[in-house]
């Protein structure tokens, strides 16, 4: 039995098989709109307003 998942951008059930040519998504089309949008920005990794480290915080790494 196949693992069934949901495409990332329509929610379709996708079997998650090597015959799945486009998995996770479930077509050309929302693998196409899911690379536009990694392109264009839409996904970021949050970030804290912290100051990064200082040589001070970060201890003997040696």
């Amino acid at each position: 039995m196949a693992l069934i998942v949901d495409c990332p951008i329509c929610g379709k059930k996708v079997e998650w098989k090597s015959e799945s040519r486009y998995r996770p998504f479930c077509s050309e089309r929302c693998k196409q709109i899911d690379l536009g949008a990694w392109a264009s920005g839409q996904y970021t990794i949050g970030a804290t307003d912290e100051d990064p480290p200082t040589d001070e915080n970060q201890g003997d790494l040696n």
